[in-house]
């Protein structure tokens, strides 16, 4: 195949990718394996760069699962933050690690192979990541072999972009989803213990204990125990309320303990 089919190919690839709302973890490996298509390399690894400018190790096509998100880099530092840096490409056919820029982690069997080309991830002019792919024996890659990686860099750095933004959204609807749930259940405690305070006289923080006390014997949520209770109070003081005269006497709490069993 050759460079402008090849291109074609990796255009068309990148469309069908971007188009099928994959998640960023299964886009990076998409990534890694037309990277590894595209160069028949040995390893491929591909770094993010944060929002506060860290490079992290976010994919790899070798398995690394204690170093995803662990294994980090300054802008600038090592091979890899000197191509996030300067948005060029470096291509290293032999005894990469000898070259001054290179970092090595001892974690990574990647950094002891031979041949090394790091290419930047762009998006809207800025590097977003780096692809790098490795070499076990020396190699040297091609000029067809970098323009692809380059391109492929360059068709995948907005889709990478975009697939942050949204999994980022997502986050954070779903922090403020968990504040929401945390601010109602904290009304219904609230709730619950001026209910206890005003049925047995109790002070703010004996009505809480009791909540927690009874919480924990019954293996239930403080919000369970405490939506309990406001519904037997409800029921029981209702003017409306058909209740039967010995459910309005029943202690609030082993009504609550009933309605949180039911």
């Amino acid at each position: 195949m050759g460079p402008q089919h090849a291109q074609v190919d990796l255009l068309h690839q990148t469309s069908r990718i971007v188009s099928s709302g994959l998640t960023l973890d299964d886009m990076l490996k998409e990534l890694i394996r037309m990277a590894a298509e595209v160069t028949a390399c040995d390893a491929c690894l591909v770094y993010l760069v944060e929002p506060k400018g860290d490079i992290v190790l976010r994919a790899s096509q070798l398995p690394h699962s204690a170093e995803i998100g662990s294994i980090r880099l300054k802008l600038g530092e090592g091979v890899t933050g000197w191509v996030a840096a300067h948005k060029s490409v470096v291509a290293l056919p032999d005894k990469a690690a000898s070259d001054k820029r290179f970092k090595s982690f001892p974690a990574l069997v990647e950094d002891t192979f031979e041949a090394f080309l790091s290419v930047p991830l762009v998006s809207a002019g800025d590097t977003i990541g780096v692809i790098n792919v490795h070499h076990k024996q020396p190699h040297t890659h091609s000029p067809e072999q970098i323009a692809l990686l380059s391109f492929m860099g360059e068709q995948m750095g907005g889709a990478i972009a975009r697939s942050r933004v949204m999994d980022e959204n997502a986050r954070l609807q779903e922090e403020a989803l968990e504040i929401r749930r945390q601010l109602e259940a904290r009304k219904l405690v609230e709730r619950a213990k001026g209910i206890l305070q005003a049925k047995y006289s109790l002070t703010e923080e004996q009505a809480y204990l009791r909540l927690r006390s009874e919480s924990r014997r019954l293996r239930r949520p403080m919000r369970d125990l405490a939506e309990a209770i406001i519904l037997a109070e409800d029921v029981i003081t209702s003017p409306a309320s058909n209740a039967p005269p010995i459910l309005r006497n029943l202690d609030l709490v082993d009504s609550a303990e009933r309605y949180s069993v039911a």
